[in-house]
């Protein structure tokens, strides 16, 4: 339940003034300057912070980030040896019996392959599970194979076959998951995010309402609907953005989850020109013939799609969907695209919902598999000058759930030592909080309480330093949900 709440002395916006902002029943009530502080409400000091609408990411998945804070990290293994070596390095005591996990890997540079037999080799007769940090390669042990009744001369499974493999797959349980989630929802809230866009290949709604059951979230929720569950949603009578039913607001129904193609770094994101070296365009997941009917059939009944597309060509066939349907949307990722595509975003109403934090970590993989082509590479400067509207997400377990590593990215174009990569894509700052912020640039008297307090006006902070922003506290729908010591 909300609280009354007035948060004192704090910066309204950057380079606002210093205020009182007083919140009853979940929004704002009052924002003044003579300090009247009304009886019985809470006083939080505001220390001088500045104070900005909450953080919405809106790209995640879930369960899988929250378990992949618990798995062993591949992250920086440089070829398919070392990888393995780590995983060794890191494992825990766990019983033998037990499946082994980490995520993280990046094979797009490797000079070496993955196999099964590297994994027997190393961990004889275990079963192991090694994700690729993108989620569209899994690598597995020639006992987890067993494990799942399935054959496969190497064990490195892509695309469909992995999001298959993946989902039968052992799994915590519903209780254990739960908690996880909670976790690392409270951490989501401890950087600002006050709502989250559950992309989980699940029935985020059912999940959703159990862990509500249970307690709060700490963080508002739209409950993707995956490509399975379409005729469910429309028999339930779904639609995109309506409360879910006993939620008190903080679940809504979300979009319409499609796949177009892969990705980059397994080199499966559908090009127009072929991979240097590969004989390969990448992996057309679902045809135009296919696409159309199913976003017909679900814009037909309120549900708005949302479309995966990361190459240009699956991009385009994206945008063509689009317009032959005539319905708004979202396309998911958006990172290769034609200059004749940008002004199609606005033309047909299409958010390009895009995650900066992946163009630094995915700059060198790009420049090898994209060569002549990086200059419309993760595109968001071209894509705001026409237009569009753009969301910023993280793809967590992909990138950290942690909206201020995307700001941070989109402004810098970098997350290294290094110069920023094309920096004419790079975005102002009051864009990319804006798109960080689904939308919201600044906080009114009747606005919902959807807010964060940040220790220092993010104008005035080293582009570089946005990255570690301090957040003194975060308020949803009037709640408290971070207070820093």
């Amino acid at each position: 339940m909300s609280e009354d709440l007035v948060l004192a002395a704090v910066r309204l916006g950057s380079g606002g003034p210093v205020v009182d902002v007083r919140l009853e029943h979940g929004r704002v009530a009052a924002i003044t300057t003579d300090q009247q502080i009304s009886a019985g409400a809470r006083v939080i000091d505001g220390q001088g912070g500045t104070l900005l609408p909450g953080l919405v990411d809106a790209h995640v998945h879930a369960v899988q980030w929250a378990a992949a804070r618990r798995q062993i990290s591949l992250a920086d293994a440089r070829s398919a040896t070392e990888a393995v070596t780590q995983l060794v390095e890191r494992l825990r005591p766990a019983d033998p019996g037990e499946l082994v996990m980490a995520v993280g890997f990046r094979d797009g540079l490797w000079a070496d392959r993955p196999h099964k037999d590297l994994l027997e080799r190393a961990l004889p007769g275990r079963a192991v599970a090694l994700f690729s940090n993108d989620l569209h390669t899994l690598w597995l042990s020639p006992a987890a194979l067993k494990l799942i009744g399935r054959e496969h001369p190497t064990g490195v499974l892509i695309e469909d076959e992995c999001m298959r493999a993946t989902a039968e797959l052992p799994v915590a349980s519903a209780e254990t998951e739960d908690r996880w989630v909670a976790d690392a929802m409270r951490a989501a809230a401890a950087r600002g995010v006050t709502g989250i866009v559950d992309y989980e290949f699940a029935d985020t709604i059912v999940d959703w309402t159990r862990r509500l059951q249970s307690a709060p979230p700490s963080v508002r929720v739209s409950c993707v609907i995956a490509k399975f569950a379409l005729d469910d949603a429309i028999a339930r009578g779904y639609r995109t953005g309506d409360p879910v039913q006993g939620s008190g607001g903080l679940l809504t129904i979300g979009p319409y989850k499609l796949f177009v193609d892969g990705s980059l770094n397994t080199r499966t994101a559908f090009c127009h020109d072929p991979y240097p070296g590969l004989q390969t365009r990448g992996n057309l997941e679902l045809p135009p013939e296919e696409l159309v009917p199913l976003m017909k059939l679900a814009s037909a009944n309120g549900i708005s799609p949302a479309v995966h597309a990361i190459g240009d060509h699956a991009n385009t066939i994206a945008l063509d969907a689009f317009a032959e349907v005539g319905c708004g949307g979202r396309i998911e990722h958006a990172q290769l695209l034609r200059p004749s595509e940008f002004g199609r975003f606005k033309e047909l109403g299409v958010i390009a919902s895009v995650q900066p934090a992946h163009a630094p970590d995915d700059r060198d993989v790009a420049d090898r598999y994209w060569v002549d082509r990086t200059a419309r590479a993760f595109p968001y400067g071209a894509l705001l000058a026409a237009g569009a509207t753009l969301e910023i997400g993280s793809d967590a377990p992909v990138s950290p759930l942690d909206p201020w590593d995307g700001i941070a990215s989109a402004v810098t174009r970098t997350d290294d030592d290094r110069p920023a990569w094309h920096p004419e894509q790079a975005i102002p700052l009051d864009a990319a909080l804006i798109a960080a912020s689904q939308g919201r640039d600044s906080v009114h008297v009747g606005d919902v309480a959807d807010l964060m307090l940040v220790a220092a006006d993010p104008a005035t902070v080293a582009p570089a330093d946005l990255r570690t922003m301090p957040v003194l506290a975060t308020v949803l729908a009037g709640r408290l949900t971070h207070l820093a010591a």
